[in-house]
């Protein structure tokens, strides 16, 4: 692609909000764009392919900092990868963590859930455990004798 782009023509091609590239120059993700005469941002293939890469890795999850770092190490085609490495597998077990969180947080939930006798609010086992203050790692309160 040879072609200049103009920002709206990058925001469709890569589905990213035009605001969404004016923070990305902001913050140093993007490289500030070429300007026309009139000042419009003009983008090309390389800045196509960049925030390509950006838009993939933040749904991959990493943060600013990480993707600014993978960023900085593409820019050395020559450089070992295992720095790019390092970061994928600290990302990787921010991940893990989170879904062991996730998994821990649904149990509770579906305890929470199970815990429903139905009737009314006020006796409601749910809305009790929500009350309930957090005290040994669940907030769900064992169901009281009738």
């Amino acid at each position: 692609m040879s072609k200049m782009l103009m920002i709206g023509d990058l925001a469709a091609a890569t589905g990213t909000k035009v605001n969404t590239i004016r923070f990305y120059e902001e913050i140093g993700l993007m490289r500030r764009a070429a300007r026309t005469a009139s000042g419009r941002r003009t983008y090309g293939a390389g800045d196509l392919e960049r925030l390509r890469f950006i838009r993939h890795a933040r749904k991959l999850g990493f943060e600013t900092d990480e993707i600014r770092s993978l960023l900085a190490l593409g820019d050395d085609p020559e450089r070992q990868c295992d720095e790019v490495t390092e970061i994928a597998l600290r990302h990787l077990a921010d991940v893990n963590q989170k879904i062991t969180r996730l998994m821990l947080l649904r149990d509770e939930l579906g305890q929470i859930a199970g815990s429903c006798e139905g009737g009314s609010v006020s006796e409601c086992r749910i809305m009790e455990s929500l009350s309930a203050e957090y005290t040994s790692g669940s907030s769900v309160k064992p169901a009281s004798a009738p």
